[in-house]
């Protein structure tokens, strides 16, 4: 059974879901900003958590009052807002592509909302020894979405990401429709991807905060040498943290979602004896 609901942050409704019954599980998507993305792996997860899942605010079903004013530090705040609705103070917290960015500042700026997280395959690429070749790749298409169209831009987005097409298949069509209707991709280019992959965490203060976090990266992102996932194990290094391998690559909760969903468990599992 999934139940909804909305709560207003900052000016926009965020429109989320709740599943299961059992210690709150927070999950963050990235780019395309819809619940959906975790629909799969929520539904095998709500035997143990409650999985809280929402739509960003200017995707989908959420708002779009202010998509010039994107912020990374507002996306975290609209997490815990979300959290807090759900009727959690607290929560594990799982963040795949640009919601594991928000999930590092969630770190950073609410350190007492996070019981643990699990950091999927970030873009943070000023950690990377190629920065300059990944943060000029990223302004290019960003140009180019100006200067010709969106969805030229989006396809060189994309081809970046070393996605399997056969991973494509298994997207839930009524996902699908929704981030099309919303225009969602069309947000994520020209008003949340240059900020989010200019991002860079502080690690000081999240080694501070004492938040238990755990990197995470994909086995055939990392094969791939997928510049999300070699930021991973370099995270993991300047935080001192965990880093663990997932099964598949960056949205092998859509093609894998029991193995994905398997992993995700057996990681929070570790969180709570070590």
């Amino acid at each position: 059974m999934v139940k909804t609901g909305r709560v207003t942050s900052e000016g926009d409704e965020l429109y989320f879901e709740v599943r299961g019954q059992g210690v709150p599980l927070l999950m963050i998507s990235g780019g395309g900003g819809d619940a959906g993305f975790y629909s799969y792996v929520a539904d095998i997860l709500a035997d143990e958590y409650q999985v809280i899942t929402y739509d960003r605010r200017g995707n989908s079903r959420s708002t779009r009052n202010e998509p010039v004013n994107f912020e990374v530090s507002r996306e975290a705040r609209d997490a815990v807002a979300v959290l807090r609705a759900a009727g959690h103070e607290t929560a594990y917290v799982f963040g795949n592509s640009g919601g594991a960015i928000f999930a590092l500042e969630m770190a950073r700026s609410h350190p007492q909302a996070v019981k643990a997280m699990v950091v999927h395959e970030p873009p943070v690429l000023r950690v990377l020894p190629d920065r300059k070749k990944w943060l000029g790749f990223f302004a290019k298409v960003f140009r180019t979405s100006f200067r010709f169209n969106y969805q030229i831009a989006l396809f060189r987005f994309n081809m970046a990401l070393s996605i399997p097409f056969s991973a494509f298949k298994s997207v839930p069509k009524d996902f699908q429709d929704r981030v099309t209707k919303a225009n969602n991709n069309h947000y994520l280019i020209n008003h949340e991807m240059l900020s989010s992959v200019n991002y860079m965490p502080d690690i000081k203060n999240i080694k501070q905060n004492g938040v238990k976090v755990i990197m995470a990266a994909g086995s055939r992102s990392l094969a791939k040498g997928a510049y999300y996932a070699r930021t991973a194990p370099i995270l993991a290094e300047m935080l001192g943290c965990k880093m663990v391998t997932f099964p598949g690559h960056h949205i092998s909760y859509f093609d894998l979602p029991h193995e994905w969903a398997e992993t995700l468990r057996k990681v929070l599992k570790s969180t709570e004896v070590s």
